[in-house]
């Protein structure tokens, strides 16, 4: 991806990049994590989120073509609206994800910083006579986060085709065609994520100006309370959706065929994913926060045995330290959990996010026993 130079954010006062964060490249926090997250959930702050990456499709067989490629029914997405979708492996394991919002001519494609290149690649190889037009579009255009609220952020959206590029994670309710694992109620009601498109010529001029910020740090504390998975965290080389419950915002389950799409189908209505996403709470008197990837243990029989790992621990402001897991899906609910971080073992409690019977949804028919005599009532 070619984004040149840092952020200009990073020159905020009180601005620090953590080397080791997810988001490198652009500020952390800016002094005060628990303070910038109220803001930031009351939509009072911008994150900026500038090291991401943007790829547009232009062309008129644009969304068909997607819409035969991903997870999401693009095929009649509304000028303007925002969508989420899935690029599978053929064994239905999770390549790339994508935020998508159209403006009529383009789509565009809101991406994880190592995504672009290999996925641009890819589509490029997967045009064929198609007329579609692919693009790495980050030295053009950067992403801020924010949350909306009625005091609108002033904010110069670009808007090359006429129509403002605003992307709105559809993950607060379950998508038309999704399905959602979770059970009871979603924490997802009061995640109002929104990202906008601006300039990257303009990025300093927002850096230099009045709005509050909030760093990334802040905008991760919120997405784990709300229980929204991420690519770059979440995922490794093994994920399924189900494992996630990435079906309730970034799938359609009826739309027909796409690469992956078996295994999707296969999971949801017969089997179970083999893995499945749990909230910790985490015991936080040895102020220790884990570390991704963090080996997450439970007792079996008097011994600790690794059942997975932690994919995202964070300060939250009002639920403490908390983080997002994936762990083996026979694990009881009720099992007493620890995470070792370096050697400190670290109590957690489990908040089940996929339930261990996730899958096999199906009202499938029983066939009658070959030989068997039907009784009539």
């Amino acid at each position: 991806m070619t984004v040149p130079g840092s952020s200009p954010f990073v020159n905020r006062p009180g601005a620090v990049v953590l080397p080791d964060a997810v988001d490198a490249g652009v500020p952390s926090h800016y002094g005060s994590p628990n303070i910038e997250q109220r803001m930031l959930a009351a939509g009072e702050a911008i994150v900026d989120l500038s090291n991401r990456g943007i790829v547009s499709v232009a062309g008129p067989d644009r969304l068909s073509w997607l819409n035969s490629m991903t997870s999401a029914e693009l095929t009649n997405l509304p000028v303007g609206a925002s969508s989420e979708t899935l690029f599978l492996d053929p064994n239905g394991r999770l390549e790339h994800v994508a935020g998508i919002v159209d403006d009529g001519e383009t789509t565009w494609l809101l991406v994880e910083a190592d995504e672009v290149e290999p996925l641009v690649t890819w589509l490029n190889r997967m045009k064929f006579m198609l007329r579609v037009e692919i693009a790495d579009r980050s030295a053009e255009f950067a992403r801020i986060g924010l949350m909306p609220s009625d005091s609108a952020l002033d904010l110069a959206v670009a808007s090359p085709n006429g129509v403002p590029l605003l992307w709105t994670d559809p993950w607060r309710e379950v998508v038309a065609g999704g399905h959602q694992y979770a059970r009871g109620e979603h924490p997802s009601a009061g995640w109002r994520w929104t990202e906008v498109l601006v300039a990257r010529e303009e990025l300093h001029l927002l850096a230099a100006g009045l709005l509050p910020v909030a760093g990334s740090l802040a905008a991760e504390a919120l997405r784990v309370a709300a229980w929204r998975p991420r690519k770059a965290t979440e995922a490794d080389e093994k994920t399924i959706p189900h494992e996630l419950d990435w079906l309730r915002s970034a799938v359609h389950l009826t739309k027909g065929c796409y690469r992956g799409q078996e295994t999707v189908a296969k999971v949801h209505n017969l089997g179970h994913p083999p893995r499945r996403l749990v909230l910790l709470h985490l015991d936080g008197s040895d102020s220790v926060l884990p570390k991704r990837t963090a080996t997450v243990l439970a007792d079996r029989n008097g011994e600790s045995v690794a059942v997975g790992v932690v994919t995202t621990a964070v300060m939250h402001h009002e639920l403490g330290p908390i983080a997002l897991a994936v762990i083996r899906r026979n694990i009881d609910p009720e099992a007493r959990l620890t995470v070792d971080e370096d050697g400190i073992s670290i109590a957690a409690a489990q908040q089940v996010i996929v339930p261990a019977d996730a899958g096999a949804v199906a009202d499938v028919p029983r066939l009658p026993r070959l030989g068997a005599v039907r009784r009539n009532p």
